[in-house]
């Protein structure tokens, strides 16, 4: 639903006009009311899911939008899909994510799609209000879990890429589960036993092992037989 209280961007330029955009109304009222104490801010309009979002953003431009990443039950992206359009269509609003979940690649993910901070929703209110200052003048603002964990998405290493293996190498690797040599399989392929060997080789590599019967039961593991 749009917010009744919905007011004009023509704030005074020391205030920092925030949006609220969490599908539970509860929670937004709560930050309402605790974010409304503090002088310099002032909650200008609030939102529960995407589209809401966006058309808000249509006629009020706040300096900060307070985002939740999950905004229905239905899809844990919308969140996702809601900062990178907000970054990439009001480049001058700050996109701050607060959020209940924790993990390095959805951190990573944010800051992808465009967030200047990411907090979680048990942070304490003078740890949120100085995120929001922050990210108002353009800033970056995490708190300490978050920053640790966005530090181990960056160092985890990339995810293993799956070996493909050549139409020829498929061929060779078919009977090297049967049991047949490297002389059986050229005579099966109509290729001499040296180019049989070099296409084994290649295999091994590959998958990572060092003797054919790790190679079929690696390539068993892989559905690659």
């Amino acid at each position: 639903m749009l917010s009744t209280a919905d007011r004009s961007d023509t704030a005074d330029q020391d205030t920092i006009g925030v949006m609220l955009v969490d599908d539970h109304a509860i929670v937004r009222q709560g930050l309402r009311s605790v974010l409304e104490r503090e002088p310099d801010i002032t909650v200008v309009a609030e939102a529960s899911s995407r589209g809401e979002a966006l058309a808000v953003l249509e006629r009020v431009t706040p300096k900060v939008v307070l985002l939740d990443l999950k905004l229905s039950t239905s899809s844990d992206t919308e969140g996702l899909e809601l900062a990178h359009a907000i970054s990439t269509g009001h480049p001058s609003v700050a996109v701050l994510v607060l959020t209940t979940f924790l993990d390095e690649n959805l951190v990573l993910e944010a800051v992808r799609a465009g967030a200047k901070g990411y907090v979680v929703k048990d942070v304490d209110t003078a740890a949120l209000v100085r995120a929001i200052h922050d990210v108002s003048q353009g800033e970056s603002a995490f708190d300490a879990r978050s920053a640790a964990a966005m530090v181990r998405g960056m160092q985890a290493p990339p995810a293993p890429v799956e070996p493909t293996l050549s139409a020829r190498e498929d061929e060779v690797l078919q009977l090297l589960a049967r049991g047949l040599s490297n002389k059986e399989i050229g005579k099966r392929l109509y290729i001499s036993e040296t180019t049989a060997k070099f296409h084994v080789g290649n295999i091994l590599r590959k998958l990572g092992v060092s003797g054919r019967a790790e190679a079929v039961y690696e390539a068993t593991k892989r559905g690659m037989l």
